[in-house]
């Protein structure tokens, strides 16, 4: 049995960030990965999902707005197998770095599949069968999640997909029914329109992206309407079924149930964490009813010297959080000083066409806390960078205090407002107000002047509008 100060369970973006800070720490570190160094994030998630929006992105000028930069084709042919190949190779280029990370921090690394014997006790199963013990005074689970798929879905790989089978097949379907309208549902969406292929988006709730400020999802809605991308939003699954000749779906909504049929069907509804038979009941860390690890704000668990971050969490399954949370556990391990995380005000992005990025309260929520509420816009087509770029959709939107000018949130939907998101949250993690934001000289032209702008229009003072 190897004996380590910490056993990191998992080897995503919360896993190998924390075994590469505990190292850095000068604790004596091992992790542990069933498939992969680097997660689903870079494998088949975050990383190589962007590769191809790069591909899509620049199919949809060339398919559709070629007159406008002024070029034509007259036999334009669009290979989608190069762009996967090409997503591929980001993708084992970062995964390869990953594995450098482990070396140079001298990082013990076991590909296996891990499960607790004791509080302090990892068994790591080889695919070869071979078993290896590891003992650690700190146990990290960090374990993410899988898709979650109803029961009685059947998942076949071909005609009716998740996203693992979606971003590797090298084909391109004819038509396609979305199933769920988040981030994965839109990012895909946007993928797949850009070539041309007819997709169908399907969404329970009343709204596009659910979770994003009502506004923004209005927003998008126009945009997938202008892209031809049909969107069924209030409208609940009642089956899913292979056919002959590709997938059917029956829906219900306001109007009744209806039939949709594609060559492909793809269930985008969520994640569930992965936090069974690893044995974490057996030595009592609690669990909720999703099967989420219970975590305080150390991510310490309710078993002393067993910690969870990332995903298994169910705290915000988005890649950079766990990060941080990783970081944060390393700290409180080593018992360094570090900081404590607010969920609430943690980035999200959407990486479809426009984009979409926000931190904080929504408009609405903050009015349901009771704030009184000034808020600060300004559109795209205002901002020369923008219309230079032809991406002129979309605004930003700036929630803040109207009392004492504290930034609540910020809601932006737009050309790379995924970059400008740090200024804002840097911005409000320390305290600076909307006055601080229209005070700082932006470079003209850039995207990011729309922030100066918004801030300025927050504080009464908007100039461009």
């Amino acid at each position: 049995m190897s004996d380590y100060d910490v056993v990191v369970i998992g080897a995503g973006p919360a896993g190998y960030v924390c075994a590469i800070r505990t190292a850095q720490l000068g604790l004596k570190t091992a992790i542990v990965d069933k498939q992969w160094l680097g997660g689903v994030c870079l494998n088949v998630g975050c990383i190589p999902s962007k590769a191809l929006l790069k591909n899509a992105e620049v199919a949809h000028i060339l398919r559709e707005r070629g007159k406008e930069f002024g070029f034509a084709f007259e036999n334009l042919t669009l290979d989608f197998s190069v762009a996967v190949k090409r997503s591929r190779q980001v993708s084992d280029r970062l995964t390869k770095g990953v594995g450098f990370l482990m070396r140079k921090n001298k990082i013990d690394v076991q590909m296996g599949s891990a499960r607790l014997t004791g509080r302090d006790q990892v068994e790591v199963t080889g695919e070869d069968g071979k078993i290896t013990s590891l003992k650690g005074k700190h146990i990290v689970i960090a374990t993410g999640a899988s898709v979650a798929v109803p029961s009685g879905w059947k998942i076949d790989g071909e005609k009716i997909v998740t996203y693992l089978e979606a971003i590797v097949q090298e084909k391109l379907p004819k038509s396609v029914i979305i199933i769920g309208a988040g981030a994965i549902g839109a990012e895909f969406a946007t993928i797949w329109n850009a070539y041309g292929v007819q997709v169908t988006l399907v969404e329970m709730l009343p709204r596009l992206l659910p979770l994003e400020d009502e506004e923004v999802s209005a927003e998008l809605a126009k945009a997938f309407s202008k892209r031809k991308i049909n969107v069924l939003t209030g409208h609940k699954v009642q089956s899913i079924q292979a056919t002959e000749n590709g997938a059917q779906v029956v829906v219900s909504g306001e109007k009744g149930e209806q039939t949709l049929e594609a060559e492909q069907a793809m269930v985008a509804i969520g994640f569930r964490p992965n936090g069974g038979n690893l044995g974490l009941e057996e030595v009592g860390v609690a669990l909720d009813e999703r099967g989420a690890v219970q975590i305080d704000e150390r991510m310490a668990t309710n078993v002393a010297g067993i910690w969870a971050i990332g995903d298994v969490t169910a705290k915000l399954m988005l890649a950079h959080v766990g990060s941080a949370q990783g970081i944060v556990c390393a700290e409180h391990i080593a018992g360094v000083e570090t900081v404590t995380l607010d969920y609430e005000m943690m980035p999200r992005a959407t990486y479809c066409q426009p984009q979409v990025a926000s931190f904080g309260l929504t408009e609405a929520q903050a009015k349901e806390r009771g704030y009184e509420v000034k808020v600060g816009r300004f559109p795209y087509q205002a901002n020369g960078k923008a219309l230079g770029l032809g991406e002129s959709t979309g605004w930003v939107k700036l929630i803040t205090d109207e009392k004492y000018g504290e930034i609540l949130g910020a809601h932006l939907i737009g050309p790379e407002v995924t970059e400008l998101l740090p200024e804002l949250t840097l911005a409000q993690m320390m305290e600076l107000t909307a006055h601080e934001i229209a005070r700082n000289v932006h470079a003209h032209p850039t995207l990011s002047e729309t922030l100066m702008e918004a801030a300025h229009a927050a504080a009464g003072q908007a100039i461009h509008t």
